[in-house]
């Protein structure tokens, strides 16, 4: 007799636009329920709430600031009251990326960067792990950047914050590697999204 495939439920954060909702929608048309995540685009959440339901998976979109530790235990709360235990997790959500001089960064411009790619991530994943480790299954997915292997000049808060990402990452890879769990990052490319509108042809170079 042949097994009935098993319903997982993916949440990924910063989903309204760009590789976020891209990412969102292609899971749901895999067969995978989706939480899609935002903070400011709600239309674009919903539009890709709706596109996940045309192909036949359910979606719901959830308001939440991830950098914030009480609006990431709603989101994930949220998630799995409409939809049920986390299955996938995919850590895209970002901010602002200024492009700054040596002379003109500040700690601050580093530590605006490490809360989205460092401790967003730690809050997300110490709220999905319990259920993950009950069922002996979880698909961690960080969203990383080539940056790390370039080190773009007037860029090194975010090539940092990236760089401890891809640390993180690799650690709780290893942790996890005996249950079940698996940890990736995925470091694409320069991508044309809706945040590149305007991007210069030289950086483009």
């Amino acid at each position: 007799m042949k097994q009935a495939k098993v319903k997982r439920v993916a949440l990924v954060t910063g989903a309204s636009r760009g590789l976020g909702r891209a990412i969102a929608v292609k899971l749901g048309a895999s067969g995978m329920d989706v939480a899609v995540n935002y903070l400011n685009g709600s239309s674009g959440a919903e539009e890709a709430c709706a596109e996940i339901r045309g192909y036949g998976s359910r979606a719901i979109a959830i308001k939440a600031d991830v950098r914030s530790e009480s609006e990431v235990d709603s989101l994930v709360r949220q998630a799995k009251e409409a939809l049920g235990e986390i299955d996938v997790l995919v850590v895209n959500a970002t901010g602002p990326q200024p492009m700054l001089p040596i002379e003109e960064q500040s700690w601050q411009s580093y530590l605006d960067q490490l809360e989205f790619f460092v401790k967003s991530p730690l809050l997300l994943v110490q709220q999905v792990l319990g259920g993950m480790r009950e069922r002996k299954f979880g698909r961690i997915v960080q969203i990383g950047s080539e940056v790390v292997e370039l080190g773009n000049p007037r860029f090194a808060n975010y090539v940092a914050a990236k760089g401890a990402q891809l640390g993180q990452t690799r650690s709780w890879a290893l942790e996890l590697a005996d249950t079940g769990i698996t940890v990736n990052l995925v470091a694409p490319g320069w991508i044309p999204t809706e945040r590149h509108t305007g991007t210069p042809q030289s950086e483009m170079e």
